[in-house]
């Protein structure tokens, strides 16, 4: 039998890919940027165009998916903006909500979308870390087309370093994953070997999105 095929856009370096994977689907990014490290099939795209088109014709072989996950750059939501007020961020999540709604109508493909606190999701939940055992905390919203359950959320009691983290990490921290922080802290901290520097920080947990893939599979069956 074969696998359930989830399209992933804004796919970064692979991170939620991983997740769906492990859940059972075969995946296919597509990014604007090059990503030498995304694990499955990549396209390298604008997300943006590609939805614009396929959304008006809605035609084959483009939506032989069975499902989408679309992560829209966060930037624009994410408290570390502050740092960079001057700059100017693109707000995409309601247009890619909008075409997703289209595709579901349509042709009834399901949909997830993802995005830092603050983004203004429907129907959201917020995974953490310390759902899946991990050590940073490093919440995130998922909207969802279908009613998702929430995991238990346990208290966060680890003490979370954003300076000298590899001491701290060493000391029993958790640790907060911004910027380049190398790869180092990738297995214990993300749950993610094959990811650099700032892949990391644009990444979100595999846990996270095979959570969500495992529903999602009932979802489809």
């Amino acid at each position: 039998m074969s696998r359930p095929v989830l399209l992933d856009l804004f796919c970064g370096a692979g991170g939620a890919a991983m997740g769906y994977h492990r859940a059972g689907f075969d995946v296919v990014g597509v990014d604007i940027e090059p990503q030498p490290r995304y694990p499955f099939r990549f396209i390298q795209a604008d997300v943006m165009d590609i939805l614009e088109e396929r959304t008006q014709r809605l035609v084959p072989p483009w939506w032989r998916f069975d499902a989408i996950h679309a992560s829209p750059p966060c930037q624009q939501y994410t408290p570390l903006r502050a740092r960079q007020a001057w700059k100017e961020y693109p707000d995409l999540i309601a247009p890619v909500r909008a075409a997703l709604q289209r595709v579901e109508t349509h042709v009834g493909t399901p949909f997830v979308i993802e995005n830092v606190p603050n983004a203004p999701l429907n129907h959201y939940i917020t995974l953490c870390g310390g759902m899946f055992g991990l050590r940073t905390y490093r919440h995130r919203r998922f909207e969802t087309s279908w009613l998702m359950f929430k995991p238990h959320h346990p208290a966060h009691v680890a003490k979370t370093s954003t300076k000298k983290r590899r001491s701290l990490f060493d000391a029993g921290y958790h640790i907060s994953i911004t910027g380049d922080v190398g790869s180092w802290l990738g297995p214990a901290c993300m749950g993610i070997d094959w990811m650099h520097g700032n892949e990391l920080s644009q990444s979100i947990p595999p846990a996270y999105t095979q959570y969500i893939g495992t529903q999602l599979m009932a979802v489809l069956s």
